[in-house]
């Protein structure tokens, strides 16, 4: 058939029909007449289903196939025809017939039949004769437990491929800088306000530690999200599917993808609910927290180079300014900074997507794995931007960090426990209001001899405890 419009080239197209009637597709499409009819109907925004979790459908698909001809409910050569088509799915040869967006249907059916509709069309031509996609490729399933289990299997493999490696890598870094500059005693803040001295090896190793801790985090929440709904069709009880069909799937998909997911404890829940990746978005969000509070004091300690902090040098990537000449800004740190931002504000809308499990569906998963999969991805792209183009190249200003370490007034802290905090206040106060140092205040008022002074104030012996003469 031959369709035009006013002004508009000629567009080729076949006939599809589905359980509503007849629809026009174009010709070289690959999908059929559901997808279409959400083209024709959900004409919002440009936000595309992550590719994650058109992989994901691939794998879903693959493993039911192979489960549906052990059963007896499909042919072999159904079967086989069947898993072809999902592997071009799962490899993304196929990516450019999924055209739908994630604001459609809450349950993300009319994507779930795109694959189906894909899926059987691929088959149809390798096997010579018509494959159906709801008899033959969704056959024992429901979008219900598809999309489900598909958003799981994309948010697992895109944490274990793509984030905790690029995490893992800037903490690594962090920690080979933290021992390079091990015997680098600075000035110590808090408050903004000058505090007493610490290494910077201690100070990144605070940053290393938190690292740690998020990726601990992250690990713990994908436990959950490695159970997997596949098996519970509509609403959880399983109808229309053999019985163990979902436990069956679940070792295919383990097996393929080389990760120990395992049968949803409770299907109901699984289905009804998407607790598993509001946790793990939390986590995530937790990661994100960690991150910026790095970014931040990167762009704290790199400050100046003459107005301000400039004890970190930062790489100089490129110009930082249009009209200022010789400028260069931290912005790496800036990146990441707004990443993290980014993905705290995406918590908030997986955690309101997440509470609207009605009954026994949970209406917005669209909404969930898109945030979810752009959270991940954005995490992990800016983690390893800022290792690479900026840790892997940071040094420290050693004359400034002396300067800053010489003027404080809070080594008079290390005097203490010998004239008691009163007197230490004079020091510091005198000091302050004669623009002194701490040792010259402190023999100006008495407190204590040069030679005494001179071991107390060493700023190496502030740096641990029991380290004091």
């Amino acid at each position: 058939m031959l369709l035009a419009l006013i002004g508009e080239p000629l567009m080729l197209t076949r006939r599809e029909h589905d359980s509503m009637g007849p629809v026009d597709v174009p010709a070289d499409a690959f999908w059929g007449a559901q997808t279409q009819r959400s083209l024709a109907n959900f004409h919002i925004g440009h936000e595309r289903w992550p590719r994650a979790l058109i992989r994901g459908l691939g794998i879903v698909k693959r493993s039911a196939a192979i489960v549906n001809a052990r059963h007896g409910l499909i042919q072999q050569a159904v079967a086989d025809a069947i898993v072809a088509a999902a592997e071009q799915v799962i490899d993304g040869s196929l990516d450019a017939h999924f055209p739908l967006v994630i604001w459609q249907t809450g349950s993300g059916t009319q994507t779930h039949m795109n694959a189906n509709e894909v899926i059987a069309f691929i088959a149809s031509r390798q096997l010579g004769r018509p494959v159906h996609p709801n008899d033959d490729v969704n056959r024992s399933q429901s979008s219900n437990d598809v999309m489900p289990t598909a958003m799981h299997i994309a948010a697992v493999e895109d944490v274990r491929l793509k984030l905790l490696p690029a995490v893992l890598a800037l903490r690594n870094r962090l920690d080979g800088k933290s021992l390079e500059f091990k015997d680098v005693v600075k000035l110590g803040r808090t408050h903004g306000m000058d505090a007493v001295p610490l290494t910077v090896g201690q100070e990144l190793s605070a940053w290393v530690s938190q690292l740690d801790h998020g990726l601990q985090a992250i690990r713990n929440a994908l436990a959950h999200v490695q159970e997997l709904a596949i098996g519970g069709t509509a609403v959880g009880t399983g109808l229309n599917a053999p019985l163990k069909f979902g436990d069956d799937v679940t070792w295919e998909i383990a097996g393929y993808t080389q990760i120990r997911f395992v049968p949803a404890q409770n299907r109901f829940e699984a289905l009804a609910s998407h607790d598993a990746l509001v946790e793990l978005h939390g986590a995530l969000k937790r990661l994100a927290v960690s991150l910026l509070k790095i970014a931040n004091d990167i762009r704290i300690l790199a400050s100046g180079p003459r107005g301000g902090l400039a004890e970190l040098i930062l790489p100089a990537n490129e110009p930082g300014s249009s009209i200022m000449p010789g400028k260069v800004n931290p912005t790496q740190a800036e990146a990441l900074a707004m990443v993290a931002m980014r993905v705290m504000g995406n918590d908030g809308t997986v955690a309101l997507a997440g509470s609207q499990g009605l009954l026994q569906l949970n209406a917005c998963k669209p909404l969930i794995i898109h945030t979810v999969c752009e959270s991940i991805g954005l995490l992990a792209d800016a983690t390893a931007s800022f290792d690479t183009q900026c840790i892997a190249g940071l040094q420290v200003n050693r004359p400034a960090i002396a300067a800053h370490l010489a003027r404080s007034l809070m080594l008079v802290t290390a005097l203490t426990p010998r004239i008691g905090y009163e007197r230490a206040a004079a020091v510091a106060q005198l000091a302050l209001a004669q623009d002194l140092t701490v040792r010259e205040a402190a023999l100006q008022l008495q407190v204590l001899d040069a030679a005494t002074l001179d071991v107390l104030l060493a700023p190496e012996r502030m740096v641990a405890p029991g380290l004091e003469p």
